[in-house]
């Protein structure tokens, strides 16, 4: 039983300062330190981002959203951002990137964790997360912003790409943006409409908000769209501002048809060029001290772990920087938008990079 309240967490970050201080210069072991300050608390800590579980509730048949609690290490996080969570099970330390659907000034913080079938984490999560659990939590990454323009705002989603749009959706509704707001949310099954009752009210409170959903595996009714992204849904929507967030295929066909200002956040990679090649090539990773042969097919970060290297990495879509590296030498191609990296010192982000001919990390 914890001898203080989880309350007092967030309040006495400001007090651990001068312990912060001497465990940067060496004078003190942080692990030491935790361990003493979790005999008192579990979630007390110098820099580690602990959060306790205060609520759960469905927003969607397969979308359950968590209201936690962080102690005082959560600073400057955004609505819109993604952080990483960590859950160990059955022996190993499970992790995935997920956005912040809420950031509020008590340190309370949402976030909402879709099903995926097959999926070792979120099942994990969804089925067997009490309230009251600690989850330990990476600190908040991401660069989508609200924009600056106070003309109309397009927002589109696939699937749970609608959790960081409806984080910046809120706090600009709370902050007075009255601008036209459209927002269409692609989903297979109507029952999959996340935050769909939240986003009604919002409609009725808000008259400058229109949300629309497009349906692709039911029939839709008469206020839906019906299929996948096509071109002519954007026609006749007022904005010139447009964020989109959902598969990579999804955001890559949105982008194709928008000539406007827009920011872009896709939540899988885009499949290996067929051309890539499976010739046999140098992996070198310095740190380890190992040389291995390799390929152009794969990232750096899966030919690692196929050696029996585990590198630290986190949502193994190129978002969450967990994975940086230096390059030595070679090159190397970003699977998110092509490009090819060859300076030697550049950080790059091995789950997304594959290498282009022999290649030398840090690592």
């Amino acid at each position: 039983m914890a001898l203080i309240p989880f309350a007092w967490m967030r309040a006495s970050a400001a007090l651990l300062q001068p312990l912060r201080r001497l465990s940067a210069t060496a004078w003190l072991r942080e692990a030491d330190v935790d361990l003493l300050l979790r005999a008192l608390h579990p979630a007390w800590c110098l820099n580690r981002v602990l959060a306790q579980v205060e609520a759960r509730e469905w927003v969607a048949e397969d979308m359950l959203a968590l209201t936690l609690r962080c102690n005082g290490n959560a600073r400057g996080w955004r609505a819109g951002q993604h952080v990483q969570l960590y859950w160990p099970h059955a022996g190993t330390r499970l992790s995935r990137s997920y956005s912040l659907t809420a950031v509020h000034g008590d340190g309370r913080i949402e976030l909402a964790i879709k099903r995926q079938p097959g999926g070792r984490l979120s099942n994990q999560l969804l089925d067997h997360l009490p309230v009251g659990q600690v989850l330990e939590l990476g600190q908040a990454d991401g660069s989508l912003h609200w924009p600056a323009s106070r003309d109309g705002v397009l927002l589109l989603a696939a699937g749970s790409g609608i959790t960081p749009l409806l984080g910046l959706l809120r706090q600009a509704l709370s902050e007075g943006f009255t601008a036209p707001i459209t927002l269409l949310h692609y989903v297979r099954q109507r029952s999959q409409r996340a935050f769909s009752r939240e986003l009604q009210r919002l409609m009725s409170q808000y008259p400058n908000l229109q949300v629309r959903w497009a349906i692709s595996g039911d029939a839709a009714q008469a206020d839906e769209l019906s299929g996948r992204f096509q071109p002519a849904h954007l026609h006749a929507l007022p904005g010139s501002s447009l964020l989109v967030c959902g598969p990579h295929g999804f955001v890559a066909s949105v982008r194709e048809q928008w000539a406007g200002e827009v920011q872009a956040e896709a939540f899988s990679l885009p499949p290996v060029e067929a051309s890539a090649s499976t010739a046999p090539l140098q992996l070198q990773f310095a740190r380890s001290q190992l040389a291995v042969t390799g390929d152009s097919a794969s990232s750096l970060l899966q030919q690692a772990e196929a050696h029996g290297l585990r590198p630290v990495h986190g949502c193994r879509q190129g978002i969450c920087t967990r994975c940086t590296c230096t390059l030595l030498s070679g090159t190397v191609r970003d699977l998110r938008n092509g490009q090819l990296q060859h300076e030697p010192g550049q950080p790059i982000r091995i789950c997304v990079s594959v290498p282009q001919g022999d290649v030398v990390v840090d690592l």
